[in-house]
């Protein structure tokens, strides 16, 4: 990975950076007083990393449903749940253990909330 100086940086400007991002480099590092302190990259290598975190999101989000960890609950349900939570953290200064699977009773005559599946599951 390239590096720049912050005074590389001032005295050269965009100069600098699209220097340490030739030849394939895909970011470089803006160093100040000695210290690694920020990466540079451009913008579609950004995105990309994005999409990957994005992704990385669904596929946990994925296995914590596979794995029943999760909670059905009316939205009322879900605010009380949250308050006691903060409550506890305010108290004990430590927060509760999480949630387990249970399935709250339905809140009115309206549609129930539920959790939906993937295709084939």
């Amino acid at each position: 990975m390239a590096h720049i100086t912050a005074n590389d940086l001032k005295t050269r400007g965009i100069a600098a950076i699209e220097a340490s991002l030739s030849e394939g480099r895909t970011e470089a590092v803006v160093s100040v007083r000695g210290a690694d302190r920020y990466v540079v990259m451009e913008v579609a290598h950004y995105q990309h990393l994005r999409e990957c975190e994005l992704e990385a999101a669904v596929a946990e989000s994925r296995a914590d449903i596979d794995a029943g960890r999760f909670v059905v609950e009316s939205p009322a349900q879900h605010v009380a749940r949250l308050q006691a939570m903060i409550s506890s953290e305010t108290k004990t200064g430590t927060a509760p253990p999480p949630a387990t699977k249970t399935r709250a009773r339905r809140p009115s005559a309206k549609a129930p909330s539920k959790v939906a599946k993937r295709p084939g599951h």
